[in-house]
């Protein structure tokens, strides 16, 4: 019992990041219909910035993740303006093609400023864990839930509550009647790039502190990102939520009992047998983000 109580704690601290990688994800799929390669690079170029601001510039360490955040955002939003603006009503093979070149060119810029070497990162907690009863977490896994949880639901929130939330939904919904209404469709869209982009970033500067920081760190990511989408189901951003929780949990138990080579492929083994019973996942939404 307290082994698979420690392996749901991990699953949950986990899932946390995972989640911010879904819902930046199904963001921008579900309001541009745009399939976004880059999303793992902005992963990783969280991480490295993170790496950047903390280790040879010496930033605070909660200052350092608010800066990797926004120039997550930032960068984003350049590639919003620069590559898919002039894209808008091209069809979908050109903008995939221009978006596996844009994943390729900031994978191997990475690699050629930061070279293949992996990075570690400090981190101003405690080294002795926390302690309760048989179970123990490293302080810096409890920061990264409590932030990821905090970002999760800051989303949400700017989702149903912000006037730039209801016009990211009303785009959803029907992208030439949001324009009729007067909705700035251009400005929606560097939006729902630049926060999706933010919270892949974010996940980045959270998990890089943990493990270690290396260019082809956002492949898996992105697949796990698109899986997580899949999963939750098209626009939703609590489906996105719940599926990287659902996903981290698969993982973490499949490497406890059955094998640590495993741990990837028991997440995609669910999501195979889900989509045979649910193909437009469990949490799908025709008519809305939220």
């Amino acid at each position: 019992m307290d082994q698979l109580l420690q392996h749901i704690l991990n699953a949950l601290i986990l899932g946390g990041t995972y989640a911010l990688l879904g819902i930046g994800l199904t963001l921008i799929f579900g309001i541009m219909r745009v399939v976004n390669f880059t999303h793992g690079e902005l992963y990783t170029f969280g991480a490295y910035m993170m790496f950047m601001f903390v280790m040879p510039l010496q930033t605070n360490f909660f200052l350092a993740l608010i800066l990797a955040v926004v120039l997550g955002m930032a960068l984003g939003a350049i590639i919003e303006v620069v590559l898919l603006k002039p894209l808008r009503g091209a069809d979908i093979d050109t903008t995939m093609l221009i978006m596996i070149g844009a994943w390729i060119a900031m994978q191997n810029m990475e690699q050629f400023v930061w070279s293949g070497i992996a990075k570690s990162i400090d981190n101003p907690f405690p080294v002795e864990p926390l302690v309760i009863g048989a179970i123990s977490v490293s302080w810096i896994r409890i920061f990264v839930f409590v932030v990821a949880c905090a970002l999760i639901v800051g989303t949400s929130a700017l989702i149903r509550w912000t006037k730039l939330g209801k016009a990211m939904r009303a785009t959803f919904q029907d992208t030439e009647t949001a324009a009729l209404m007067g909705i700035r469709i251009n400005s929606v869209y560097i939006a729902t790039f630049a926060i999706g982009s933010g919270l892949a970033a974010a996940a980045g500067a959270l998990l890089g502190p943990i493990f270690v920081v290396y260019p082809t760190m956002g492949d898996l990511a992105a697949l796990k990102s698109f899986a997580i989408v899949i999963l939750g189901g098209l626009g939703s951003v609590g489906g996105a939520a719940i599926g990287g929780f659902i996903l981290a949990m698969m993982e973490e138990l499949g490497a406890g009992y059955i094998s640590s080579g495993y741990r990837d492929a028991m997440g995609f083994l669910l999501i195979i047998v889900i989509l045979l019973f649910r193909p437009t996942g469990l949490f799908a939404q025709k008519e809305r983000i939220g």
